[in-house]
Order: C-alpha cells, then sequence, then structure tokens
C-alpha cells in the first residue's frame, strides 16, 4: 500500500519541478520511495551516465538506502542490480540500459573532495541537513549532464539552518517540489510502532523527528531526566568505562555495570585541574582509573578520542581494551535520550556529578545550527560516549516493507 503523498515522489519525475524535496517526520515513508523514484527515473531517462546517492556516512547510505533497495521486490523484478560494496558502486541494468549510481559520505568539511571531479546525471542527498553545505554544493555542482534533477531528503532541524532559508523557504523560486510527511504518511507503520516512537523521542527531538517541526533546539538538552536510582549491590555481568578527558579541563570517568537488560552508572571520577588548580598526569589518571574499576573487569575502556597521549598509555600498560569514542555530538545525544527514556541506561544516586550536569546541560539557542553550550558537558560527554560507542539504544529496522 501507497500513500497519497508518497505517490507524488513518484509522479514528480513526469512534473514539471526541477527537484523534489522531502521532510519530515522519522519513518514516514520518504527514503523508501524516493530510493525506488530515483532509480526509476535515471533508468527511464539515461544510458551510460554516472549518479550519486548520498548519505551522512557511506555507512548510513549502505544500511538506508542501498540495502533496502536491493531487497525490494519491485527492483528485483525489474532491474539487475549489482552492489560492488568495495568501490561503493550500484550498477543498475535493464536490457540495453545500463546506469552506475555511487555512493558518497558527506560527514565533514573535508568530504566535498570525495565528490569533486566527478560527472553526474543527478544526485540523491539523504539525511541532508546533517550534511556541510561544501558538500552539498559540490555534489549538486557536479550534475552537469542535460536533465539533471535533486533530489533532496531530511529530518527537520533548526529554522536557521541554511538548508531551510535557502531551498525549503526559496523552493518556488528553485521549481522544488516540497513535500511534507507526518507518520502517518507511511501505511506500513504499525500502531504499535507509532507509540513507541511517541515514548522515546522527548523534547526537541519529539518535534523534529514525531511532529516533523523545524524548531530550535533551546533548553535544557534532557528535559525529562528522571533515571537516578539508589545505589545497591546489584549481580552486574558485564562492564565499561567511558571517559571524557581534560588537562585543565574536568576528567569525568564513568563505571558502568550491566544487570537485567539496563546499563547502570556504577560510580563516577571526576576532578577538575582547574578548579583544585591541581593538574593531574596521564599516570595519575590511569592510577585513578584503576582504583575507580576495583576487582571489576571492563569489556572496553571508552575514551575521548581526542585524548591520544591516555590512549596509547593504556594501551602500552596492556590490561585494559580500548576503544576511542564515537564522538558525533547530535547523533549521540538524540541515541541517548533514547536509551533515557527507554530505561536502558540508569544513573546510581552516587554519581553526584553525572546527575548535576543533566540538569544544567543546555541547548544554545543563539546557534544558527544544533550546538551544546560548553559548561556542565564532561560527564555528560562522558556517557554520551558510552551509549554511542557501545550502541546502547534499541534500533527499530531501517525499512519496513514498501514495494
Amino acid at each position: 500500500m501507497i500513500s497519497p503523498k508518497q505517490k507524488k515522489i513518484l509522479a514528480f519525475p513526469y512534473s514539471k519541478f526541477d527537484h523534489i524535496i522531502c521532510d519530515g517526520a522519522v519513518r514516514s515513508g520518504k527514503t523508501s520511495i524516493m530510493s525506488v523514484a530515483f532509480i526509476r527515473w535515471a533508468m527511464e531517462n539515461f544510458n551510460g551516465c554516472r549518479f550519486g546517492i548520498c548519505g551522512k556516512t557511506v555507512g548510513s547510505a549502505e544500511e538506508n538506502i542501498i540495502a533496502p533497495l536491493i531487497a525490494m521486490s519491485y527492483i528485483k523484478q525489474n532491474y539487475r542490480v549489482k552492489w560492488r560494496r568495495s568501490n561503493k558502486l550500484l550498477i543498475v541494468k535493464r536490457g540495453r540500459i545500463t546506469n552506475v549510481f555511487e555512493v558518497f559520505g558527506g560527514k565533514d568539511e573535508s568530504s566535498f573532495a570525495l565528490i569533486q571531479g566527478r560527472t553526474l546525471a543527478g544526485v540523491f542527498l539523504d539525511e541532508v541537513v546533517l550534511m556541510p553545505r561544501s558538500f552539498v554544493e559540490q555534489a549538486m555542482a557536479r550534475c552537469s549532464v542535460d536533465g539533471a534533477r535533486f533530489w533532496f531528503n531530511c529530518n527537520p532541524s533548526s529554522p536557521l539552518h541554511w538548508f531551510k532559508q535557502e531551498w525549503i523557504d526559496d523552493r518556488e523560486n528553485k521549481n522544488a517540489l516540497y513535500l511534507h510527511f507526518a507518520m502517518t504518511d507511511n501505511p506500513s507503520l504499525s500502531a504499535k510502532t507509532l507509540e513507541r516512537y511517541e515514548r522515546i523521542y522527548k523534547g526537541v527531538f519529539y518535534q523534529r523527528y514525531v511532529l516533523g517541526q523545524w524548531v530550535l533546539a533551546e533548553g535544557l538538552v534532557y528535559p525529562n531526566f528522571n533515571n537516578v536510582v539508589k545505589t545497591e549491590k546489584r549481580a552486574y555481568t558485564r562492564y565499561m568505562l567511558s571517559m571524557d578527558y581534560g588537562i585543565q579541563n574536568p576528567t569525568a570517568m564513568i563505571l558502568w555495570g550491566h544487570f537485567e537488560g539496563v546499563w547502570y552508572a556504577v560510580r563516577e571520577y571526576y576532578h577538575s585541574g582547574r578548579e583544585t588548580n591541581v593538574q593531574k598526569t596521564d599516570e595519575q589518571y590511569y592510577e585513578a582509573m584503576c582504583e575507580l574499576l576495583g576487582d571489576c573487569m571492563p569489556e572496553n575502556i571508552i575514551i575521548d578520542p581526542s585524548a591520544s597521549s591516555f590512549i596509547a598509555l593504556v594501551w602500552q600498560k596492556g590490561k585494559y581494551h580500548v576503544r576511542k569514542a564515537n564522538n558525533d555530538v547530535i547523533e549521540g545525544i538524540q541515541h541517548t535520550a533514547t536509551a533515557l527514556a527507554e530505561g536502558l541506561i540508569m544513573i546510581n544516586d552516587c554519581c553526584v556529578n553525572t546527575i548535576r550536569e543533566f540538569s544544567l546541560y543546555s541547548w544554545d539557542s543563539d546557534a544558527a545550527e544544533d550546538r551544546v553550550i560548553k559548561e556542565n558537558d564532561h560527564c555528560m560527554d562522558a556517557v554520551r560516549y558510552f551509549v554511542n560507542t557501545a550502541r546502547v539504544y534499541k534500533k527499530i529496522e531501517p525499512y519496513e516493507g514498501i514495494f
């Protein structure tokens, strides 16, 4: 079953519009339909051409677009498809027609160089608001083949975001078809799935990802935090430790224990060189870490990736396994908010600095794009490193049967 709004995506190639923009709630059926429509448009109008499929990373594009696409019965029945993961090429054939779809990741300002030099007949930019402007504009500049079109897809962000102001708000001058989606526009979502999304997203993420609104991130980052529990003995079966490293800025370490499906912040370590006027060495922090761990043997020590000297020291000691933390701030905050809402992480009441920061950690409402105020954030970084790196959050399947 396809919703009326999804049918408009399929009809776009036959319209008067040059480009298409789809935004709105998560899981609203935008990406899957756009993927099919993009391939069909390319195969009906071009032969021997190259196209771009862009995600925030190559991995996210493969997970959100390529894997669901090649699994669809419609694609299998109508095209011969080969995915070359090694060089990130999706080769699509039908009869004598062959086109190549190259996958790119636009994760940072250096990413524009990856797509530079290509000649494209069209580009599909998934999660476009998460990509640097330089990458997006370079991708568009590569579309020099006659009849090329831009396909944009995103969830809402700040109303001050450049893409909102220069493309969505100016869509008439760009001759772009704009479609705004709600979760109910995806007929494949069950009532149970819809209810779960209503539950797991809070604050600005609820407004954006469930209601599909372009709103400023302001106020507390975790406004519904109530995950404090009494410190008591539990039969923890697994342990990890996460750490935000500082020299003059505070160093925060949190020992995590797993018990009956929940990760607990068992105990913490916190030291501020600036506040105490005592600057500690890597060796001293290593001793503090060992004392915090006690007899616990963690699966991983998850450390701030910028703490290169301390990471090297831990490796040199050879006792613990180190993982550099995934330091994606906004994604990490989103995943942490989900883990909190789902009750997947709890904080023992002995972790006073972590609890204090949860009550103070705030968005910078003066920033044009999502940004947190860099204060009261060291325990928050340690929590985010743990959740985002150990993937302590439930994820609904990326594809729910369309086509």
